[in-house]
């Protein structure tokens, strides 16, 4: 691939604020129905070359789920929804439909252990009886609640059912059900967490792929890092304070993290660049109805209209013409110049430039070589990836183009990108009078914040401590 040039680089960076105009947690509790159904609610969906030392022909997919976790939050913690389906949708030819599609459905068995009371037997309250270390197969172990997952690949997006992946760390390699690990209840229920966790990473046979990849599905510390509560309150910090003086609101928040690692080979096809999206569908009048939807960080926390938010989570791809204005005519950037009189938005409308990377990828970097205008993450995946003390937290405006927009790492800050880009620092003073301020959340985040390796993001915060 040819190094991009100053103007490649600079439509790469005018993409960001297609996909964003503002900061606000990247996903959580983005519109008002999901607020009512937290477990399918998307909040943060990753993509990139893995970076883990001898795993650069993969790409890593993260697909936070549940936000705003509070680990003590007991005795029934974070379970995922047995009637939902999970997914992550693959477009390897730019026609704005999935090509790829694994599903994740998940089974939650109450064992109804009990403990003898006066010669009788009682249920327990609690998740569990006794502390563990190890997985524990479904009959056995103190655990009262055992969760468990099959992942199903299918094409055109569920229209052909598929079918289930073989969990090759199983004995015979030939089961097709995965183990997911409890959630951080505390140190004395399971005293070393990190190795508990680590033992519930899968090896994955996918079915039409010969090479296997890994799956994990359990809960995480949240790598977002936003200055949440402040922000919605009328952007009450300064803009251009130092990026770094203040710590993330959300530092001691879980999440629940769905997290495949896929060769390269068994995605692409003739093209290297792909498109991805995670969903999730609740049953509704006996067929499945799509709650959720994310890609791209924050469009639909504060980019998409209140009255369209729903609307965003339960619509496609291929159909996102439908939101064009809220990109054309962003609404962020004239809220910052009314709380803030002292700076100008950017004046130049309609924003066609932005309607162009913001459905499309970007010439030259990601962007396919054909082409349906839709919004997804997307990834070129000849790109090489860069290990973590070689990123810059600013992705491509910081010239590193194995970082956001080209796919999304944990330790891309977007906020602080999309911030920036929002308020015009790419176009010309005439058309962003306060375009070069160094805007950010005062929150900052870096790629050796974080493991480096799979599944990258940290171990989640305990429920108590000894």
């Amino acid at each position: 691939m040819k190094p991009l040039t100053l103007s490649v680089a600079v439509a790469a960076a005018t993409a960001l604020l297609a996909a964003s105009a503002l900061v606000g947690a990247s996903s959580h509790r983005e519109a008002p129905l999901i607020t009512k159904v937290p477990k399918v609610d998307g909040t943060d969906f990753y993509m990139f070359r893995s970076y883990e030392s001898g795993r650069a022909g993969y790409v890593t997919f993260l697909a936070n789920y549940q936000p705003l976790q509070d680990a003590y939050g007991g005795p029934n913690y974070f379970l995922l929804d047995s009637h939902a389906v999970y997914a992550i949708h693959v477009d390897n030819n730019g026609d704005a439909l999935p090509d790829i599609s694994f599903e994740f459905e998940f089974r939650n068995k109450f064992k109804n252990l009990a403990v003898p009371v006066n010669g009788v037997d009682v249920a327990v309250p609690l998740s569990n009886i006794g502390s563990f270390s190890t997985p524990a197969s479904a009959g056995s172990g103190p655990r009262n609640v055992v969760e468990s997952y099959t992942v199903r690949v299918s094409d055109g997006g569920g229209r052909n059912r598929g079918k289930l992946a073989s969990n090759l760390s199983s004995p015979g390699g030939g089961q097709k059900t995965f183990l997911k690990p409890f959630d951080n209840i505390g140190e004395k229920s399971i005293p070393n967490y990190a190795r508990y966790a680590q033992a519930h990473i899968h090896d994955i046979g996918l079915p039409g792929c010969a090479d296997r990849g890994r799956v994990f599905v359990g809960q995480r510390r949240d790598g977002f890092a936003v200055n949440l509560g402040r922000v919605f309150d009328l952007i009450n910090l300064n803009p251009v304070g130092a990026p770094d003086s203040t710590a993330s609101t959300i530092q001691d928040k879980n999440v629940t993290t769905i997290a495949l690692e896929v060769p390269i080979s068994c995605l692409t096809k003739a093209d290297p660049i792909i498109g991805a999206w995670t969903t999730a569908d609740l049953p509704f009048n006996g067929t499945r109805k799509q709650v959720s939807r994310l890609s791209a960080p924050l469009v639909n926390e504060v980019v998409i209209g209140l009255p369209d938010k729903d609307k965003f989570n339960a619509s496609q791809p291929k159909d996102d013409g439908q939101f064009a204005t809220y990109v054309t005519n962003p609404t962020l950037p004239e809220l910052v110049e009314i709380l803030f009189p002292g700076v100008k938005a950017p004046n130049r409308f309609p924003r066609t430039d932005l309607v162009a990377a913001f459905l499309t990828g970007i010439e030259g970097l990601n962007k396919p070589a054909r082409v349906t205008p839709a919004e997804m993450m997307r990834l070129n995946t000849s790109i090489p990836p860069k290990a973590a003390a070689a990123q810059s937290n600013l992705g491509v405006l910081g010239g590193d183009t194995a970082g956001f927009p080209n796919g999304r790492r944990p330790g891309d800050d977007v906020v602080d990108i999309e911030l920036r880009v929002a308020m015009g620092v790419l176009l010309s003073e005439a058309d962003a009078p306060s375009g070069q301020l160094p805007y950010n959340d005062n929150v900052t985040v870096k790629a050796t914040d974080f493991r480096n390796a799979f599944p990258y993001l940290n171990t989640p915060v305990p429920g108590a401590r000894n």
